[in-house]
């Protein structure tokens, strides 16, 4: 198994010391006091921390409350070396061909640094606000014609294909991305466990305790090898890193208590009810409850009580931390997609604190 790679987080929408997110499917986003804009110039700023921090790369999300993921990498790759960027983005809402096209310019022009997140979809709400009307299930079989077709051009000189979603004629781009980007991809329902064990390169899930984790990847992992595939996997977390426990527990208390409880109960609601499989797994790690949100020695459940998503945080000292990581790292997690707010001083405590000790571990 090889080490481990440690990506951060662009807060494309919005930063701050409280936690900032919305369910996908809420009207409007939760929005602290001290709320920091995406704009180009704070982003600008996050990257490049993670850039001289040593991170392999950042996650640029897509969704509603989010900046524009395409457009956001585009603009921070010139301000950064070489920090790679994990574009987020929906294949039901970009033509596959158009979008080989796309990753394949970007990938030129960033000289080899960008990687695709593949985000199919898991609320008919959010999707129905983009023109995307198809059910759960159909938009995993949409992902995965998408995929046979992007993979295809960036491998041959053209290509024909019919299917249920797609029609293309002589599809191709006018020169294939070397490298080709790499395809991570998460989604725990039947329906987008065969995409990733047939498409991808690294299946991503949420922070789950870590032996519920590793049942899921484990079934993954299954269905690759029948394909003669092997699939590598990450897992996203929020972390709060700090000297000593304490400490970090002392942030984390501050963060729960600027949560109203209407904020909390409207949440939890509507990622209940959420298509995501994933969403209600993240959502019955707390229930809508703020007494028990340490789901597992250093695992805390507070930021999915308003965030749609990734809902977990690493809580602890440094060295809690890095036994956490480690733990998922022997279980098969060899990706990790960290976070933290507000995401520039949460770099650096990530970085300088937890980060050499994983190197002593021969983990990072």
């Amino acid at each position: 198994m090889s080490t481990g790679r440690f990506f951060w987080f662009l807060p494309t929408s919005g930063d701050g010391r409280s936690i900032v997110g919305s369910s996908h499917a809420s009207s409007q986003q939760t929005v602290p006091a001290n709320y920091r804009p995406p704009t180009r110039r704070y982003l600008a700023e996050v990257a490049r921390a993670a850039d001289r921090l040593g991170y392999e790369g950042v996650l640029t999300p897509t969704g509603t409350w989010c900046e524009d993921a395409w457009l956001s990498a585009s603009a921070l790759l010139a301000e950064t070396e070489r920090l790679k960027f994990l574009v987020a983005f929906r294949p039901g809402l970009t033509p596959p061909t158009l979008a080989a096209q796309q990753a394949a310019t970007l990938q030129r022009f960033s000289e080899g640094r960008v990687l695709l997140n593949i985000v199919s979809g898991g609320d008919d709400v959010e999707q129905r606000r983009f023109g995307d009307w198809l059910d759960h299930d159909q938009r995993y079989a949409r992902t995965g014609e998408f995929l046979h077709i992007v993979d295809a051009i960036w491998r041959q000189e053209s290509l024909d294909f019919k299917g249920d979603y797609y029609k293309v004629a002589d599809a191709r781009v006018s020169e294939p991305p070397d490298p080709l980007p790499q395809i991570y991809f998460g989604g725990s329902s039947p329906a987008a466990l065969p995409i990733a064990a047939k498409y991808v390169d690294v299946y991503l899930t949420w922070g789950e305790p870590p032996q519920d984790a590793a049942t899921k990847i484990a079934r993954v992992r299954e269905l690759a090898e029948q394909r003669g595939r092997t699939v590598r996997f990450g897992i996203r977390l929020h972390t709060i890193s700090r000297d000593t426990s304490a400490a970090a527990w002392a942030v984390a208390n501050d963060m729960l208590s600027g949560l109203r409880t209407d904020q909390i109960a409207k949440a939890t609601a509507l990622h209940t009810r959420s298509q995501s499989e994933g969403q209600r797994r993240m959502t019955a790690l707390h229930g809508g409850r703020t007494d028990q949100l340490e789901i597992y020695p250093n695992l805390w459940a507070g930021v999915g009580l308003v965030r749609g998503g990734a809902g977990t945080a690493l809580v602890g000292s440094h060295e809690e931390v890095a036994n956490l990581i480690c733990e998922y790292y022997s279980l098969g997690f060899d990706e990790f997609i960290l976070s933290g707010y507000p995401h520039l001083e949460e770099a650096y405590w990530f970085a300088e604190g937890v980060l050499p000790l994983l190197k002593r571990k021969g983990v990072a």
